[in-house]
């Protein structure tokens, strides 16, 4: 079968194929195989997921659906009948036990199964918490699925006391969530503040401010000793300075690690996930990565991007580079977390950051900008647009305004672009 890329597309001509497979039914591979389809690629594409649902949006998950504000179908990032409409199948449920790279051909269950090119978009696994210190006792929940929070969700009900371990944006949001549903949340954080790993202190503040002005018992600079249960479900926790919590259930928020261990079986190289060059490919040609799975070459350094942004910009990225269209894959990051009536935009990497400005826009609204010396790295931008899209802009285009200007709220932050 052939494939003829769109006109406007200027990624190359035709290109000979028959089947593109895809391992991981998330946002990456949703949007992977959409855009071959929108490029003209005519062969067979095949989805294999190992959840028995099709591609769904992540990030509602542990707000408006654990709150009931969203309905199961509308997480879906397309209806279910769309993938057959287009000939792309979907094999759910349906687990990749092996990739024989010289055969081109994946293991599910007895079958063999040939591909001419396959892309890895097996996303990433919630850390727990080891079984020794009782997490292994019922009750206690990551938030990654949604048979997590479908699992979650009859308990999270008013009076109940819930423990969130892990001051990350993962944990913040379901404390918000939680105390939303009028139940006694306390969140412990074993580093010295919350957000300690992506955020200023400025960024911290403000949102330590918000969980407690809602309820929330956070404390920080205490990790958690232990988890004590009652046949077989959790009843306590031990902090690490010696204090009892009466607990209900518990959320770990302690952060993800990358799904590898197919690619790493299969001889494929890793670093920090799966390495992928700056076309999006493997060591092995004709295997690609992408999404919160993949390490990737940036500014001279390698990192990998847990985002939905990530996720869908790099697919782009691969699924194009698939039908052979030779682009690199260079982004502008932005991030966003909804809790209570606050939404956080984030634009750029803090990483390297001296110094702050923070700019007061007025009812509610304040940013956050990150320096290096006179260079603007990112923003945080907490109920403010304006100065979120001002400042992904700036960074877009590699200008770094006067610091001043940005912390004085009679500038015109629009100004700043010209």
């Amino acid at each position: 079968m052939s494939v003829q890329l769109s006109d406007d597309a200027n990624i190359g001509e035709v290109f000979r194929m028959s089947h593109i497979a895809v391992i991981g039914a998330g946002q990456a591979a949703a949007t992977l195989v959409a855009e071959l389809r929108k490029q003209g690629f005519d062969g067979d594409i095949t989805i294999f997921g190992d959840e028995p649902v099709p591609p769904y949006q992540r990030p509602p998950l542990s707000k408006a659906y654990l709150l009931g504000d969203m309905a199961m179908d509308r997480l879906y990032l397309r209806p279910a009948e769309w993938y057959a409409e287009n000939n792309i199948t979907l094999r759910l449920g349906a687990r990749v036990d092996g990739i024989d790279t010289a055969a081109k051909t994946l293991l599910v269950g007895d079958e063999s199964i040939a591909f001419d090119q396959l892309a890895l978009t097996t996303g990433s696994t919630p850390r727990t918490l080891p079984a020794a210190i009782g997490g292994d006792l019922s009750g206690v929940y990551t938030v990654r699925t949604l048979a997590d929070i479908d699992a979650i969700a009859p308990h999270a009900t008013e009076g109940r006391r819930i423990l969130i371990v892990g001051g990350g944006y993962i944990g913040l949001e379901a404390a918000a969530v939680c105390a939303k549903r009028q139940m006694q949340v306390t969140l412990v954080e074993a580093a010295p503040r919350i957000l300690g790993r992506v955020a200023a202190p400025e960024t911290a503040d403000y949102f330590r401010a918000l969980h407690q002005s809602h309820g929330v018992d956070i404390r920080e600079g205490i990790g958690l000793a232990r988890l004590i249960g009652s046949d077989g479900h959790v009843t306590q926790a031990e902090l690490a300075d010696g204090s009892m919590l009466d607990v209900d259930l518990v959320i770990v928020g302690v952060g993800i690690t990358p799904n590898d261990g197919l690619a790493e079986s299969a001889g494929i190289t890793l670093d920090n996930g799966i390495a992928v060059d700056i076309k999006g490919q493997t060591n092995v040609p004709g295997i690609w990565a992408a999404g919160d799975c993949a390490s990737f070459p940036y500014k001279g350094k390698r990192m990998r991007l847990e985002s939905v942004q990530n996720a869908i910009d790099q697919s782009l990225t691969v699924a194009r580079n698939m039908l052979e269209a030779d682009q690199d894959y260079l982004p502008v990051p932005w991030f966003w977390s909804d809790q209570y009536d606050t939404k956080l935009q984030i634009a750029g990497l803090n990483t390297g950051y001296d110094n702050i400005v923070t700019r007061d826009s007025g009812a509610g609204a304040v940013s956050y900008w990150y320096y290096a010396g006179d260079t603007l790295l990112a923003v945080d931008a907490m109920n403010d647009p304006r100065a979120y899209m001002v400042g992904k802009r700036l960074i877009e285009n590699g200008k770094s305004p006067a610091k001043d200007a940005v912390g004085n709220p009679e500038t015109d932050l629009k100004a700043l672009l010209k």
